[in-house]
């Protein structure tokens, strides 16, 4: 066997490795065995008495971790399997505290700290109550928009007509004050508790170049309905077609899935941190991105399969099911493939790595023969190249015939055109309409 989350090989014993076994105890237990390679092959070990007796007792003394020892013999060579358990209480080792993931044994500190001990002690970060909330900066339009949404799965709520009552009935009060998840949900103001529980939209032309950007602020059911409407409106393209007499639009990328992947980044992100949810938007992809990574025994390959639904917090994900807005089965990811494939789309990239996760969609690989050879290179151009180019050969082009050219939104063209000018790449001469474009040649 080769080492893996709950498996580590050690060649010779080092009190250093007790952090090994404080991290198993905080995740899911494991075995370190001592006296084997790296590679799994035995070596052996002649102080395995010695060590049988002092491993348990310093575990025992120095983090009230109770250890299985068991001495192997391979070929005439011993070597120990240290057995640790799980612990569902939080261990330290000399006031730290240690986790293993993956392979790999990591110090817990900072948010990620802060995180490891709500969720030990069955607290979540949205369950926990914001004092100096009250009721007159709940949002009641939010909450009979709630209401509305909610009936199908609480039929009864059309009657409830105090908002702190049915906060208190969703479970989003404790002893007369409101919890975190209520300000999230239902307030006026959350930005005023939470300045990072906001959305950022950007349209980039690569990773270091920011073309445009949007803040979305207010409470999280106005946040995903805006970011939504932002992104139809001025950052993605409507694609128009007909069916009879009826004009259908369909986004670049599937409304739905965008919907459901905005979600999960809300409900599973990382409060404890100063950073925002990330809508990334580039040519040829976009980017939805939160901090906080999956549960520690679920796997990226794991998304594209049925799994169990595991929301960081739990309160925001239940007030969102019950508003009809996600599933409580653990299958939002599959949602998200589907809408993608069903598209002809591109089957979306799930990433989670250090502190982070994100979710890609990509647009159909544009490999489809051009019917012209002017049209192939054009799209080797980049946008802003591409904006040149056309100015160069029609100086009294409008905006509207750029973004359509280049197939783009006005919004976002202008923005280009904008950013051109700025550079000092091109100048307008004369007046908006009547006038002609200059493009300015480099010293």
């Amino acid at each position: 066997m080769s080492e893996s989350q709950n498996i580590e090989y050690k060649l010779k014993w080092q009190d250093e490795y007790l952090k090994w076994i404080c991290g198993f105890a905080n995740a899911i237990g494991g075995s370190v065995f001592v006296g084997v390679n790296d590679d799994g092959s035995i070596a052996g070990i002649t102080n395995y008495k010695r060590l049988m007796e002092e491993i348990p007792n310093k575990t025992r003394n120095l983090m009230g971790v109770t250890l299985t020892i068991n001495l192997r013999n391979e070929n005439n060579k011993y070597y120990l399997q240290i057995i640790t358990p799980a612990y569902s209480v939080p261990i330290s080792l000399r006031g730290r505290y240690y986790f293993r993931s993956g392979c790999t044994n990591m110090e817990l500190i900072g948010n990620s700290l802060n995180d490891f001990l709500m969720r030990k002690f069955g607290q979540t970060w949205d369950n926990v109550i914001e004092e100096p909330f009250k009721s007159d900066e709940i949002d009641l339009s939010t909450i009979e928009n709630f209401k509305k949404l909610a009936i199908d799965r609480i039929p009864s709520i059309a009657s409830e007509t105090d908002s702190v009552m049915l906060l208190k009935k969703l479970n989003l009060m404790k002893d007369k004050h409101f919890k975190r998840a209520a300000v999230l949900l239902f307030g006026k103001n959350p930005q005023k508790y939470f300045l990072q529980a906001h959305i950022k939209i950007g349209r980039f032309a690569s990773d270091a170049d920011i073309v445009t950007s949007d803040i979305v602020e207010g409470n999280l059911f106005r946040q995903v309905e805006q970011t939504l409407n932002i992104l139809k409106s001025k950052y993605l393209l409507s694609l128009i077609s007909y069916e009879g007499i009826h004009r259908r639009e369909k986004l670049e990328y599937p409304y739905f899935a965008l919907r459901e992947a905005l979600l999960n980044a809300i409900i599973h992100r990382n409060y404890y941190t100063t950073s925002a949810v990330q809508v990334r938007v580039y040519d040829d992809k976009l980017l939805i991105m939160n901090e906080g990574t999956l549960p520690d025994d679920l796997t990226v390959e794991d998304l594209k399969h049925e799994h169990l639904s595991k929301p960081r917090n739990t309160l925001l994900a239940d007030v969102f099911y019950k508003s009809g807005f996600i599933e409580s089965w653990g299958r939002g990811t599959l949602k998200i493939i589907n809408e993608c494939m069903n598209e002809n789309l591109p089957e979306p990239v799930f990433e989670s790595r250090r502190h982070l996760f994100s979710v890609s969609f990509k647009k159909t690989d544009q490999k489809t023969d051009q019917k012209t050879d002017q049209k192939t290179d054009q799209k080797t151009l980049t946008t802003e190249d591409q904006i040149l180019s056309l100015i160069g050969e029609d100086n009294k082009i409008t905006l509207s015939q750029i973004a359509r050219l280049i197939n783009k939104g006005l919004t976002i063209t202008k923005e280009y055109v904008r950013k051109l000018k700025s550079e000092g790449k091109i100048e307008r001469v004369g007046p908006a309409k009547g006038g002609h474009w200059k493009i300015i040649a480099k010293k």
